[in-house]
């Protein structure tokens, strides 16, 4: 016999992140965590750090080469890095 007041497991840990407010934060580790399987393992290995700040993307690059690419495809990388993650999470992306 089901009980009137049951809920899933997946939403219960939702409702309970979305209370702690830290829905949004686990959100950004995960696309920060993504970005290798985005752009790439040869373009993730130039990568040296990488950050949110304030819906902005930060990556710092060690190849000037490598930054005017990106710089040319950020709105498609933006798309891909929001899909991946389900959301609207960063709004442009910043390349040093």
């Amino acid at each position: 016999m089901r009980k009137k007041n049951t809920q899933k497991i997946d939403e219960v840990i939702k409702e309970y992140l979305k209370a702690l407010k830290i829905d949004d934060k686990l959100k950004e580790v995960e696309l920060i965590k993504s970005w290798e399987s985005i752009v790439g393992k040869t373009i993730s290995r130039s990568t040296k750090n990488i950050f949110i700040h304030q819906r902005r993307l930060y990556v710092q690059l060690n190849s000037s080469i490598i930054r005017n690419e990106l710089f040319m495809l950020r709105e498609g990388l933006k798309k891909a890095l929001n899909d991946k993650v389900g959301e609207s999470i960063i709004d442009d992306i910043i390349l040093k």
